[in-house]
């Protein structure tokens, strides 16, 4: 588990960067974090350093934004997703052997259908205006 406390959005977008350097095709990550903590900030730099000219944005209303990139990334928002069927209908599924990085913010709500094997989870905490602490844990298969 590694933990890292930055201080601006600029420390973010470097921890972010930093980051993407270990991400290999297929990777999942998990996002945990209220409203407003930086999940779409965070992926927004970490798709920068996979060199993405994509616009990153919440996939609120559409459920998933996929970005090119040297690792492909498919952004899923699961807010409103609740049960299996719910998660089903976003064709999650198709995307499991895609070769994308999968970022799921609100993973907890789906956590149970998809598993906690082979999943990298990032927690995002506000500590202060510009101050968070960033949590990354990589499950074992």
């Amino acid at each position: 588990m590694e933990k890292i406390i930055t201080k601006s959005e600029a420390e973010t977008a470097a921890a972010a960067k930093e980051f993407a350097k270990t991400l290999k095709p297929g990777d999942i990550i998990a996002f945990k974090g209220g409203l407003g903590v930086g999940k779409t900030t965070f992926t927004r730099y970490m798709c920068e350093a996979l060199e993405t000219k994509d616009d990153v944005s919440s996939p609120t209303f559409a459920l998933v934004h996929c970005y090119r990139a040297k690792i492909p990334v498919c952004h899923f928002d699961m807010y409103r997703i609740n049960t299996f069927d719910d998660l089903y209908s976003t064709g999650f599924f198709d995307y499991l052997d895609s070769g994308a990085v999968l970022v799921i913010e609100w993973s907890e709500n789906v956590i149970d259908f998809i598993g906690d094997e082979n999943i990298i989870t990032i927690e995002i905490k506000r500590l202060g205006d510009t101050e968070r602490e960033i949590t990354i844990e990589r499950s074992e298969s």
